[in-house]
């Protein structure tokens, strides 16, 4: 027979070396990657029949079957699934980690912990390269299903295989692993020994749709031996008494795990089919049961990871649930079993009413789908509402990792926004406050870690003073610039809570949602502000009024020396400690988001003008409006007005248009003030 030599692609036998010795905490999880494969491989040639019958012979089971051999020290593990062409064997077995094996080998180096390894793997893929956690040598010999040939691979995981023509009697895949010898170091189990394997299984795969069957060796009396007086046969250990027979025992449940009672599910079943199915070796976040009964039948196990998945923002991930019908996996990702917003969401969704002979394109329209859709995603959202009313440490975990999704559904679930919007959390002028009295009264406690508080909606509303009538919110490129905001000056006085909105993203939902609750969210940042009731506002717009004429020529000058600059100049109603403010006109997006989508399309488009906003009752004002009166033709007037302008530039955490120059203004006032 022919033989062709293939080498590996990419940092091969660092990569095989790093899984079999220090990659997994737990040596067996092996044989739990090389079952799954082989259920995979079992579903595909399942589903394949459903439409080619002549692809599964009638009477033909499927099945799993593993034995060893303790004379020749190998394990080997069979199904009788689709099977593998050479092709197959090239992509499956010889090309590991398709997004890249040297950077995925330079992420291992550099994980800090066993646990942040373990996601690694998750995230590339390589599950049977598990196999050299115990063996030495693998061989795997495979017969496509509808063809004649068959091929064996094998390697050594020195950084090379080869792929050659063989025979094989019937469809499938043959692994045998030619098991590395233990040692101290090593600590590997015996997988020669049938209760090893059987546990194994049961720990790892019991919720797997095939029966998985073991060989085993029973041991029992010769028939027609006689018993001597006194002789007990349960206890006797005379080998010419006993006869060793090899059976084969199902090792696994076969049950549906998703189809059990939630009474009858550990925890730590429910996560290791969780880890099964998504390749993720953290235990999930949250899980959600669900399940709907009458006109459309289904049942569902759903989970939330606890981290948010590597790809979750890739504009071509593919995303979605395992739609299973009558227990028959239709498709491993449905992602039209979900909105967009909730695809971190894994799972499984297993239905009795969809029709097997829809094509994937038709599924989609399918209205059984559309409600099933509907149903989990209100599931989810109340799960998420319990789970942030009844444990909020939890919830906080989940709001790090997702928030930005849940906003993403805001601006595009009509049906489910309110729901979205109750969810929220955010960072405020009360949260902050309240976090810097609690690190306060701990700072002697190093233990105490600072804590980052954050509020929702419907809590910002419950502390609204009595005559506020809006949600306020400012936004920036930061916590530490939004905090410092000369715009948080009047509110701050009044006691009126702000959000604070550092996720360039807020900016943009709230252009498109603007209020919550009936009450209008209002970004302090932009047009006019009026506080305190209706005969407050009254008496601030009487005073802004006769402070008008007293300051209107030195506004038209200040106007004229900036030029085209800014919109215009005004008195403000909003500062009460600063000189000074840029604010924009209502409409307007920020200036930080105004540089970030600049960024985005690889332009410098002009930020857009805005309104200088000064405060009359600042000794800065004051002096200047002074100086002008008594020479309206001052030269340096001019560079105040310019000083104003950058300052407020740097107060909300804009760079300076030429810092060169306004370095120079700040010195050429200086020396005028000492004059």
């Amino acid at each position: 027979m022919a033989q062709e030599k293939f080498e590996f692609r990419s940092e091969t036998k660092e990569l095989l070396q790093l899984m079999a010795h220090s990659l997994y905490s737990s040596k067996d999880v092996f044989l739990r990657e090389l079952v799954s494969n082989a259920s995979d491989a079992l579903d595909r040639r399942r589903f394949e029949a459903l439409t080619d019958p002549s692809k599964l012979s009638d009477g033909e089971k499927l099945e799993i079957r593993i034995h060893a051999d303790k004379a020749k020290h190998t394990l080997t593990i069979e199904d009788n699934g689709d099977g593998m062409t050479k092709e197959d064997m090239i992509k499956n077995l010889g090309t590991i980690a398709h997004s890249g094996t040297k950077a995925f080998v330079e992420q291992l180096k550099k994980a800090e912990n066993q646990e942040q390894a373990n996601h690694l793997i998750g995230q590339f893929g390589v599950g049977f390269y598990s196999a050299f956690i115990v063996a030495d040598d693998v061989t795997v010999t495979s017969k496509r299903a509808g063809q004649d040939k068959a091929f064996t691979f094998r390697s050594t995981g020195d950084g090379a295989y080869t792929i050659e023509d063989t025979e094989k009697d019937g469809v499938g895949t043959t692994i045998v692993l030619n098991l590395r010898q233990s040692d101290e170091e090593d600590q590997l189990s015996d997988f020669t020994d049938d209760y090893m394997i059987k546990s194994t299984i049961k720990k790892y795969s019991d919720f797997v749709q095939y029966p998985i069957m073991v060989e085993c060796e029973h041991q029992h009396h010769r028939e027609g031996v006689e018993e001597a007086e006194g002789h007990d046969s349960s206890t006797c250990n005379d080998p010419t008494h006993m006869v060793t027979e090899k059976v084969w025992e199902q090792a696994n449940s076969m049950k549906a795990i998703w189809l059990k009672n939630a009474s009858e599910v550990t925890d730590e079943e429910y996560n290791e089919f969780y880890k099964h199915i998504t390749y993720d070796w953290t235990d999930p976040l949250l899980r959600l049961n669900v399940k709907a009964e009458g006109t459309m039948e289904y049942r569902g196990l759903l989970f939330i990871p606890s981290h948010a998945p590597y790809d979750m923002n890739y504009r071509d991930a593919k995303y979605g649930l395992r739609l299973h019908a009558q227990h028959v996996l239709i498709m491993e990702q449905c992602a039209e079993l979900l909105p967009d917003y909730l695809r971190f969401v894994k799972g499984v969704i297993d239905s009795a009413d969809l029709n097997l002979n829809l094509s994937r394109e038709i599924l989609q329209k399918d209205r059984s789908i559309v409600t099933i859709k509907k149903h989990i995603t209100k599931k989810i959202l109340d799960l998420l509402n319990s789970t942030m009313e009844n444990d909020p440490e939890k919830y906080t975990k989940f709001w790090d990792s997702y928030s930005r999704l849940i906003k993403e559904g805001a601006a595009s679930d009509y049906d489910n926004k309110d729901r979205l919007l109750k969810l929220m959390k955010f960072v405020s002028t009360f949260t902050v406050a309240e976090d810097e009295k609690a690190a306060a009264e701990k700072k002697d406690d190093e233990s105490k870690k600072p804590q980052k508080s954050q509020t929702t909606f419907a809590e910002y509303i419950k502390r609204m003073a009595p005559d506020q009538d809006s949600i306020y919110a400012i936004t920036g490129e930061s916590l530490e610039v939004v905090k410092n905001s000369p715009h948080l000056e009047a509110f701050k006085q009044k006691g009126y809570e702000v959000l604070y909105l550092i996720d360039p993203y807020d900016e943009i939902l709230f252009s498109q949602i603007t209020e919550f609750d009936g009450k209008k969210i209002v970004f302090i940042g932009r047009g006019e502000v009026e506080l305190g009731n209706e005969e407050e506002k009254k008496e601030q717009r009487e005073k802004l009024e006769t402070q008008q004429k007293d300051y209107n020529d030195l506004l038209k000058k200040l106007e004229t020396c900036l030029g085209s600059e800014v919109e215009s100049v005004r008195l403000s109603s909003r500062l009460t400690t600063s000189p000074a403010c840029l604010v924009g006109l209502d409409g307007d997006v920020s200036p930080h988001l105004q540089r970030l989508i600049s960024k985005m399309n690889n332009m410098n488009a002009p930020i857009s003008k805005r309104v200088l906003e000064v405060n009359p009752n600042h000794p800065l004002l004051q002096k200047l409006q002074a100086r002008f009166a008594a020479n309206a033709d001052d030269a340096m007037i001019p560079k105040y007005a310019q000083l104003l302008f950058s300052q407020s530039l740097l107060a909300e955490g804009s760079p300076l248009p030429d810092p060169v120059e306004y370095t120079k203004l700040v010195t050429e006032l200086m020396v005028d003030s000492l004059s």
